[in-house]
């Protein structure tokens, strides 16, 4: 009993073998359930001052140019630089920009446009900050125990994601906005703490200066990586044609199930945090390509099954369906990244990593929203989620490569677990015992 539980349960060797991934995975939970106290508040404190929907939404564009630049100049930063001091700097920010959010709310009329002003602020230093600390995972995790740990960072996001808006909900609804930037700004000051203990991550030997030609390296790099550009791609496909979320409360309308609005925002995550509890599999597997293109394909069968149903439990479990699929196909995307991309690229590539599950949900969402209106909300469900499924079929066509991608085989895996080895100095941990043949 004991060894089948273990075979289904998640592979915890990342938090034993690595101190800073301890680190790091505990400072994520902390910043996580921060965060969304002002990803809650922020929104709130717009309608109460203006009582307008278009001034709610005109702050996701303010976010999004900030995130493309500095995504992509944070990946030329963390490959130029040591990404522990990056960390370091833009988690104070972060930190400062709660405390100007606190001392606007705690004024006698607060005011609009600092609330614009640090939801750009947050998006570039998101921007800068994320490539940093994705990159760092293929230092600090032994190379085969990377899917693991990207189960574990995965659960991690999970539990912030499902816990964290409903503690911030009553936070901002008992208390106000003050005590949830307040509890935000402290979030960033333990989480600053902890990333003080992380081992110093300098740049490689030959890195350069941050540069347009550094980031266009990069990019060139991915271009000609045609798993890499596969990863990119289905996801890119799988968000724009089937991220449907900003029309849930017309599809709680029309099914006349108004109380299920809070259900839909969350099922996706339940059913990622099913899969991730029982992610013991995962570090068996070694066809993670395969794994990309199934979980973006049921991602998509699910979100037209929820289109098609009308009765509104089964269209929570689609949506759940859907999460859990979205869920393998990223694990297998951050485990390709991991296991093939060169230290010295890394943290470029993750700028790249950052727009496209970033990108692809805005855009998504102007999709879902201009097909709704367009042909009716359902409609716009299943045919997006048909468009997900075509466009992936043919992605998958047109790179085979993505498919056929080994762990054991692929020559940019082979070259990165050396390279790894020899870092490290220990001996080489893959090997063939143990591996499931998908």
């Amino acid at each position: 009993m004991t060894s089948g539980l273990s075979a289904i349960l998640p592979d915890l060797s990342p938090w034993r073998s690595s101190r800073d991934f301890r680190l790091l995975w505990v400072q994520g939970l902390v910043t996580t359930f921060g965060s969304f106290m002002a990803l809650v508040a922020l929104p709130l404190q717009i309608k109460e001052l203006t009582g307008s929907p278009l001034a709610v939404g005109a702050m996701g564009a303010v976010e999004l140019v900030p995130l493309v630049v500095f995504g992509l100049y944070g990946g030329a930063l963390a490959d130029a630089a040591d990404r522990r001091r990056v960390i370091l700097l833009t988690e104070a920010g972060l930190g400062v920009l709660a405390l100007v959010l606190l001392v606007n709310a705690m004024l006698p009329e607060p005011m609009l446009w600092p609330l614009y002003v640090v939801a750009a602020g947050v998006a570039a230093l998101a921007g800068l900050q994320r490539p940093a600390l994705d990159s760092l995972m293929a230092r600090i995790v032994p190379h085969d125990q990377l899917p693991a740990a990207a189960a574990l960072n995965a659960l991690r996001w999970q539990i912030g994601a499902i816990a964290g808006p409903a503690l911030a909900g009553l936070v901002v609804a008992y208390a106000g906005n003050a005590p949830a930037y307040a509890t935000t700004a402290a979030g960033f000051a333990v989480s600053l703490l902890l990333c003080l203990r992380l081992s110093p991550m300098p740049a490689a030997e030959n890195a350069g200066k941050p540069s347009l030609r550094g980031i266009a390296e990069g990019a060139r790099y991915a271009w000609s990586r045609p798993v890499l550009l596969g990863t990119y791609a289905v996801d890119m496909a799988a968000m724009f044609f089937a991220f449907p979320n900003t029309i849930f409360p017309f599809l709680a309308d029309e099914l006349d199930a108004d109380w299920s609005l809070g259900l839909m925002y969350a099922a996706g995550s339940v059913g990622s945090v099913a899969v991730s509890l029982t992610s013991g599999w995962v570090s068996r597997v070694r066809r993670h390509g395969l794994l990309v293109v199934c979980g973006a394909a049921g991602w998509g069968v699910a979100i037209a099954a929820a289109g098609w149903l009308s009765d509104i439990w089964l269209v929570l479990a689609c949506l759940a369906l859907a999460g859990a699929g979205d869920m393998l196909s990223g694990l297998g995307r951050s485990t390709i990244w991991n296991q093939t991309i060169p230290d010295e690229l890394r943290g470029r590539l993750a700028g790249i990593e950052v727009l496209s599950y970033s990108v692809g949900p805005q855009l998504g969402q102007v999709r879902a929203g201009a097909m709704a209106g367009w042909t009716g909300t359902r409609p716009a469900f299943w045919t997006g989620g048909l468009a997900c499924v075509a466009s992936v079929g043919l992605l998958a066509a047109v790179l085979p490569k993505l498919l056929t991608y080994d762990a054991l085989t692929d020559e940019d895996a082979l070259r990165r677990r050396s390279a790894h080895t020899a870092a490290t100095g220990g001996p080489d941990p893959a090997g063939t015992a143990g591996k499931a043949d998908i």
